[in-house]
């Protein structure tokens, strides 16, 4: 466990090296979290007020089920929609940064706005699927909730490569998915969904701002814990933009170290076929 820690952390590092080239990058994981907010609100927000939310049981109108699953399918089509444009445009730069370019925040927007109609289509795909594995989840208890856990980890793997594909050669979402299944079976595997942990190096990294939580809440003054409260967010924050973008980073230099031998110039190949674990 300590070994594939230890080489994630390089991984990280070799994508830091990058985003220290570029720091605008983190504009695009900054703008895509504040829409989804943005996103999340505009569909709560009506539901509070009006307290009009029922999940559908057994015996509920099929309108009513209509309504409750029509509203979700919105709701997972506007984040996805959301998710992947902000990312299609991080990969973007970062591809042709690792390219030798020195692309900016509006080569970015550029990039994305020109695959609009490929991003949408894809955001309709995944709120289908997000849709079926919430439907699995709801109709039954704990097996349906196992299910649809190892389903949408099972996805998440087998369409890791979908935007670098989307943006670099312009498919659509079923030539993507297609495109992203045989770079998992020639050249991907398991090992990188083993070694490549980023979100455990980035959970170790998110413990310090619960031990500044506790500090306030048992500082007794009530000025010192909302300095604390505010200081643990901001760190917490800051974190999940500079880890959504390395992931971008890697997914692209992932991409580009597969499709196109050599593609991927500022990132340390060695890393690279450690990770996809050729044979």
């Amino acid at each position: 466990m300590f070994g594939k820690i230890a080489y994630t952390w390089d991984l990280m590092r070799a994508s830091l090296d990058i985003l220290k080239k570029d720091k605008t990058l983190l504009i695009f994981p900054l703008l895509s979290g504040i829409c989804c907010i943005i996103v999340a609100a505009s569909f709560f927000l009506p539901i509070v007020v009006t307290d009009s939310w029922q999940p559908p049981s057994g015996e509920t109108e099929i309108v009513q089920q209509v309504v409750y699953y029509g509203t979700l399918f919105l709701f997972y089509f506007s984040m996805y929609f959301v998710i992947t444009f902000f990312n299609a445009a991080t990969i973007s730069c970062a591809v042709l940064r690792m390219a030798g370019g020195e692309p900016t925040v509006a080569d970015g927007f550029r990039e994305a706005f020109a695959r609009l109609h490929l991003i949408v289509a894809w955001a309709l795909v995944s709120a289908t699927i997000g849709l079926l594995l919430r439907m699995i989840e709801e109709r039954s208890k704990l097996a349906g909730k196992l299910i649809a856990a190892f389903l949408g980890a099972a996805w998440s793997v087998m369409s890791f490569m979908v935007v670098p594909i989307l943006v670099v050669e312009r498919k659509g979402p079923f030539a993507a998915m297609k495109g992203s299944l045989e770079l998992l079976g020639k050249t991907w595997g398991e090992q990188l969904a083993g070694n490549f942990s980023f979100g455990l190096i980035f959970t170790l990294l998110g413990i310090p701002a619960y031990g500044i939580f506790a500090l306030g809440f048992f500082s007794g003054n009530l000025l010192v814990l909302a300095l604390c409260v505010a200081g643990g967010i901001l760190y917490l924050i800051i974190l999940a933009l500079v880890q959504s973008a390395l992931q971008s980073i890697f997914q692209a230099a992932v991409y580009l170290h597969a499709r196109i031998p050599g593609g991927a110039t500022a990132f340390p190949t060695g890393l690279l076929e450690t990770a996809m674990g050729q044979k």
